[in-house]
């Protein structure tokens, strides 16, 4: 994933109400930029650091730029925190064979229903889309917590998180296969695991997922001022 426009550089002021960051570019000016990320961002929005915005270009945004990038762990490096992206990058490294388990698959469907009031953020499948051979359920994690060489889901408590997990296990429950793959956007991540000392009940539930037969995966990605890439697999600890 290439961004479409250079990014601006400037340093995190501060953090506001979750979806919004304060920014001083290199100008001087301070702008308002929009962040997508939900979780608590531990480890990632600490005032002073380095952080790196993309325009905005569509026509009913209200704010003028996104947060895409902040610089962050010691030693530092670029950590992806715009949510957005990861499915994304979980479907470029799928259809390029990144990631083994899940390659071979004749099609990618994007935000499919997978239950009631819940979706699936890809659906991978062969034959017809509308009565496939085989399909596999994959729910995508992105994941900027980092704590002693170790990626950290979730960084804050996620009751939605369980609900996806639940589904995950009802679509094996059906004969189907169903993953669940965590996208770390930072490279000084060496395994995957549950954050059980933030939130328990996720930790538990994940373990039960696994289970009940959702494959847990995760995988790595480069990140880049401009652009990302998964391009490693993680061993994953329960």
């Amino acid at each position: 994933m290439q961004f479409p426009e250079p990014l601006v550089p400037g340093i995190l002021l501060g953090r506001e109400k979750r979806f919004l960051v304060h920014v001083r570019l290199e100008s001087g000016e301070q702008v308002i930029a929009h962040t997508n990320n939900t979780g608590s961002m531990r480890g990632c929005s600490e005032p002073g650091s380095r952080v790196w915005l993309s325009p905005a270009t569509g026509p009913r945004r209200r704010l003028a730029w996104t947060h895409e990038l902040v610089e962050a762990g010691d030693p530092p490096v670029l950590v992806g925190i715009n949510t957005q992206h990861a499915n994304e990058l979980a479907r470029e490294a799928i259809a390029a064979g990144v990631v083994p388990e899940l390659s071979g698959h004749e099609w990618i469907r994007r935000e499919v229903a997978m239950g009631a009031g819940t979706r699936c953020d890809l659906l991978l499948g062969d034959g017809p889309r509308e009565a496939p051979r085989a399909r596999t359920w994959v729910e995508v994690k992105n994941v900027t917590l980092v704590e002693d060489r170790v990626a950290r889901f979730p960084d804050a408590v996620t009751a939605r998180g369980r609900r996806h997990l639940a589904a995950l296990s009802g679509r094996v429950a059906q004969g189907e296969r169903a993953a669940m793959l965590f996208v770390v956007q930072r490279q000084d991540a060496m395994a995957m695991g549950p954050a059980d000392a933030i939130d328990p009940a996720y930790g538990a539930a994940l373990r039960q997922a696994r289970d009940d037969g959702v494959e847990v995966l995760a995988c790595r990605a480069a990140v880049a001022t401009t652009g990302i890439a998964i391009d490693t697999r993680l061993p994953v600890q329960l």
